[in-house]
């Protein structure tokens, strides 16, 4: 679709999840380039976190093309989610989902999507450059690091700032996302991206100081840490499970094997009598071990049946999403 629509116009639709944001949605909105070149058509989306302040009412004086609002707070992913399904109802072509909370500099999106329109990229990651942030918490920082570091270790890709929330998407990347957190979307999409073999480019971007309120998705780094672990492993597990069962029951085997070995060497060394907690173990790891591997082939059949799904839900989505633009 979006290559056919290359030689025709090319909507780009910019999306803002916001909930609470009437001091800054305003200034977000404001700062969204008028034109850019590439690029026919440019769109505002907003969805409404079931906001309880003016955020509504300063959308709608803003400037905003479209306005979304859930009924209640449903928080990040399933607003992202809800945001994603809308644009693509409304013909986009590229996706640019940015926050309300106006640090990230609206004027770089010509930069941010840059690599999709040369065919460079199905999802461009607005890098903050965490590591030389100043304003930016200590805690906030670090765990933004360390989160980075444990997806690249997993998914073997280059992301170093996984958890930045001003990207963009192809049609085609966004067709084939499915958000199943009700946390955050900023790791489960690269894990579904890379997995899916889809390319990804990180381009530097401006992240400035928040100047009102604080954020409404970190407000402890430890818990946001807790919520962010669960969803990678998750989406890991849906996307790698025999590799993942198989592993680790593997490694428990091995230990189990040890154990056994353990024993045995004291009981041909004439201590047939003790060590008899080796055994034991050795016998318990193994069983353990041959079932979580075991697991991993049964899981790896649920998974090619969950690759059918994801297939038959694209050409749906492509197909009802083209219906809408006739």
């Amino acid at each position: 679709m979006f290559q056919e629509k290359m030689f025709n116009k090319i909507k780009l639709i910019v999306m803002i999840p916001a909930f609470n944001e009437e001091k800054l949605l305003s200034s977000v909105i404001q700062d969204i380039p008028k034109e850019i070149e590439g690029i026919d058509k440019i769109e505002i989306l907003v969805i409404n976190d079931g906001s309880t302040d003016r955020t509504l009412e300063i959308a709608e004086k803003s400037g905003a093309n479209y306005i979304i609002s859930n009924n209640s707070n449903q928080g990040l992913a399933m607003t992202f989610k809800k945001g994603i399904e809308e644009s693509l109802r409304r013909g986009a072509d590229i996706i640019v989902n940015t926050d309300a909370d106006f640090q990230y500099n609206q004027k770089e999106i010509p930069k941010l999507i840059k690599p999709i329109l040369e065919k460079k990229a199905e999802m461009v990651i607005g890098n903050r450059q965490v590591r030389t942030l100043k304003h930016m918490k200590f805690g906030n920082k670090y765990g933004n690091m360390i989160g980075s570091f444990l997806m690249r270790v997993l998914l073997k890709n280059r992301v170093t700032d996984a958890s930045s929330g001003f990207r963009a998407f192809s049609r085609q990347c966004a067709l084939r996302l499915n958000i199943l957190s009700d946390h955050t979307y900023t790791h489960e999409t690269i894990i579904q991206c890379t997995l899916q073999k889809m390319r990804i480019i990180e381009v530097p971007v401006e992240f400035r100081k928040r100047e009102e309120g604080e954020s409404k998705l970190v407000r402890n780094i430890w818990s946001h840490l807790k919520h962010s672990g669960a969803a990678i492993v998750r989406v890991y597990l849906m996307y790698r499970p025999l590799k993942t069962f198989l592993s680790i029951g593997i490694i428990i085997f091995f230990i189990g094997l040890f154990f056994e070995g353990r024993y045995l060497w004291f009981y041909f060394h004439g201590q047939n009598g003790g060590h008899i907690q080796s055994l034991l173990l050795g016998t318990t790891l193994i069983i353990v071990g041959f079932q979580i591997a075991t697991m991993g082939f049964l899981a790896d059949l649920i998974d090619a049946n969950r690759r059918i799904n994801d297939e038959i839900l694209y050409k749906m989505k492509k197909k009802e999403c083209e219906k809408k633009e006739n």
